[in-house]
């Protein structure tokens, strides 16, 4: 894990209200999550609904740890939806899903639990 996500590492260097602005960080449900064995690292493949805007997802998520492919569908998670789509293996990752290191450095899933509806921008 990279140093800067650790717990007790500092603050990262100060940004602008427009910088924050230019990234898209969205709600979305998971409607779909199933092992990904060609990952490198343990991972997930996951489609998520961020609502009739934006649509359905793909996404890679090294979530395994914390998570189960039956638990994660219907979870409401956040993820970053403006980044360039990367390929992963066989995989094309649409968006990045959103979440924090344990003290292990496995991540747990940033997320919202009720409320907000499907393609909510975080404000």
């Amino acid at each position: 894990m990279h140093k800067n996500f650790q717990a007790d590492a500092p603050a990262a260097p100060e940004i602008s209200f427009d910088d924050f602005l230019k990234v898209d960080i969205r709600l979305g449900t998971v409607i779909g999550a199933e092992a990904f064995p060609e990952a490198r690292k343990p991972a997930y493949k996951l489609r998520i609904d961020f609502g009739p805007a934006i649509g359905v997802r793909k996404s890679s998520a090294q979530i395994t740890h914390h998570y189960t492919p039956d638990a994660l569908v219907g979870s409401r998670v956040m993820a970053v939806v403006n980044f360039p789509p990367r390929q992963i293996g066989p995989v094309r990752s649409e968006v990045l899903v959103l979440g924090f290191a344990d003290a292990t450095g496995a991540i747990c899933l940033a997320r919202v639990d009720a409320g907000p509806p499907d393609g909510a921008r975080l404000a």
